[in-house]
């Protein structure tokens, strides 16, 4: 099993903040450091501090050495797609070809609004994404001259610019995430490296690693050229009275200081990736056994490197 620590720094995190995390993963022996891409604060208090995540990546890339970063997953509405093809290219020179890329439909209008950011419906934005998707993949492997006409964007007498090439590859990894349902799928048979079911929990993974590999098939597509990954929450201590001393730190940090930690804790630990360090590795075995490669490890808790530490301990000794 692969491991790699997947943060929310839109909990008010500053810079500072999220390279810290960014090196105690790397420290910790995780393979990779992942960032959300929004841009209002959630969960927990609204209205705090947030960053940009790709200009963070830019200086994280710079001040790691080893651990692969990346988004998961910036949102087709963000930006538009020939400029962030760039900005990705100009981040994985940066960190000597360690970027991974999740995009994605986005999902918070309520951030959208407060930057004055369109926010068309669902099916507009999966049309917009599939259009993002075939410029990126134009533009980084295609020969000078591609062009592209789409319903929202048109490219005309590309020029690559330089070749990038980084371990072998002819462009960043990319990621798409989901549930596995056909629209998606289709997308990731055509331009994903990997799938990354999000919300992940035992019972559900196997059914939507299947639907992905039929869309393969049916692409006429390898399935198992893919990576299948499952991104799920958390919340690992050496023992139970610090695991409950966590489940607190986690409610004040989520602005439910007044909940029920036992009731929380129950309902979690149904799909959630918690417990003890035994407990924690049980939970990992069975995400193996449904085909997950990799585990995108959610942590709720940025400002605790210790919790970090210790994932590294529990995952990777």
């Amino acid at each position: 099993m692969r491991y790699a620590l997947m943060t929310e720094p839109q909990q008010g995190l500053s810079y500072d903040e999220i390279l810290a995390l960014a090196r105690t993963a790397e420290d910790a022996g995780l393979e990779a450091f992942f960032r959300s891409d929004h841009y209002a604060s959630f969960p927990g208090e609204s209205g705090l501090p947030t960053t940009d995540a790709w200009a963070t990546l830019a200086g994280i890339a710079r001040e790691t050495t080893t651990i692969r970063i990346g988004t998961l997953v910036s949102p087709v509405t963000f930006r538009i797609p020939g400029s962030l093809a760039k900005v990705i290219q100009t981040v994985d020179e940066m960190s000597g070809g360690r970027i991974e890329a999740g995009f994605g439909a986005g999902w918070n209008e309520e951030e959208h609004a407060q930057l004055g950011i369109p926010f068309p419906h669902l099916h507009e934005r999966y049309d917009m994404l599939a259009e993002e998707l075939a410029i990126l993949h134009g533009l980084w492997t295609d020969d000078d001259g591609w062009s592209f006409a789409g319903e929202h964007w048109q490219v005309r007498g590309a020029k690559r610019h330089g070749e990038l090439v980084r371990a072998g590859r002819r462009h960043p990894h990319v990621i798409l995430g989901g549930k596995g349902l056909p629209r998606m799928a289709a997308l990731v048979a055509r331009f994903g490296d990997e799938f990354n079911l999000i919300s992940a929990s035992p019972g559900v993974i196997s059914g939507a690693y299947d639907r992905i590999r039929a869309a393969c098939k049916a692409f006429k597509r390898d399935p198992d050229e893919l990576v299948y990954s499952a991104m799920t929450g958390v919340l690992v201590a050496e023992t139970e009275d610090d695991l409950r001393t966590r489940v607190a730190d986690l409610l004040t940090a989520l602005g439910q200081g007044d909940a029920d930690g036992d009731e929380w804790l129950a309902e979690r630990r149904q799909r959630w990736i918690m417990g003890t360090p035994d407990e924690a590795r049980q939970r990992v075995a069975v995400f193996e056994r449904e085909g997950t490669q990799r585990i995108m490890l959610q942590d709720f808790l940025p400002r605790d490197l210790d919790h970090v530490r210790l994932m590294g301990r529990v995952f990777t000794a």
